[in-house]
């Protein structure tokens, strides 16, 4: 009777060791891939405790996290003829962890070469300013472009940048010099546009002073007001021309008519000689 519980309890210890040697926890992030007797199963093992036929299964797990690989800095030729060095970044995750598990070796190492030769092959087909300014459309050029060996593998980009853009010395020193004369140009336009109306609204003041003589004693006044709130102890009267000018006028008119009365007939004012005839006295 002893021998039998023995062995009972034996038998029980044996299948509890196969048992937890068939047992495997998978984590959150992760998905298992079973591989039994060598071939891979066709579905994918969900986060939890899932258990393995001990000695005929092996499970591979495959994280489906979204990676951040850098792609090392790329040096090439722009369309144009410029040789910049450009590095990245690209973000992709696992979507199909068996395809993953079974179609590359190293799905990580696999990318990132593409993500190299798609980075050099894209600065060979785009201009020095889509590489400063148009990134987006590189951005979506590049994504396409990674994506399109990827998707066989059972990854998916999510997104390619391009961090930076490293240009020779003397290219960046021109083109410091290019942005300076640009902003000088548009400070000497700025400039004159801004002489050209207010020479335009003095002469629209001129105008509107010629024809109404009233606004000159107006804007004198006014200066006269301003120079006052300084608070200074000397006065400065400006004295207008046209005021002199006026007073000339008045002056000139002035004369005209008093010398018009004292003018004589049509002789230039010399008075006409009296013809008087003298009798004669030796007459008969």
């Amino acid at each position: 009777m002893e021998g039998a519980v023995a062995g009972f309890v034996v038998a029980v210890v044996c299948v509890l060791v196969v048992l937890r040697s068939g047992m495997r926890v998978v984590n959150q992030v992760e998905r298992g891939v079973v591989f039994r007797l060598g071939r891979a199963l066709p579905g994918h093992r969900q986060p939890g405790i899932t258990f393995l036929i001990p000695f005929a299964d092996r499970m591979r797990k495959v994280n489906v996290q979204i990676v951040t690989l850098p792609i090392p800095t790329q040096e090439g030729i722009t369309r144009d003829n410029v040789s910049v060095k450009v590095d990245a970044v690209v973000y992709f995750r696992v979507v199909d962890p068996v395809r993953a598990a079974i179609e590359v070796q190293d799905y990580v190492f696999a990318v990132g070469q593409v993500a190299q030769s798609s980075l050099r092959s894209i600065i060979g087909k785009s201009d020095l300013d889509d590489l400063l300014s148009d990134r987006e459309r590189l951005h979506e050029g590049l994504a396409l472009m990674i994506d399109s060996p990827a998707a066989g593998w059972g990854v998916h980009i999510d997104r390619v940048e391009i961090k930076d853009v490293q240009l020779p010395e003397s290219l960046k020193r021109s083109m410091s010099r290019q942005a300076e004369a640009e902003r000088e140009r548009r400070a000497r336009v700025i400039t004159a546009d801004g002489e050209f109306q207010a020479a335009q609204q003095l002469a629209n003041a001129s105008r509107i002073m010629a024809d109404t003589p009233e606004a000159m004693q107006l804007r004198l006044l006014q200066t006269v007001v301003e120079v006052a709130a300084e608070k200074n102890s000397t006065l400065v009267m400006p004295f207008p021309v046209e005021l002199l000018r006026y007073f000339d006028r008045a002056a000139r008119k002035l004369g005209t008519e008093v010398e018009a009365p004292n003018a004589g007939p049509a002789t230039g004012g010399v008075p006409a000689a009296r013809n008087e005839t003298v009798p004669d006295r030796h007459a008969g």
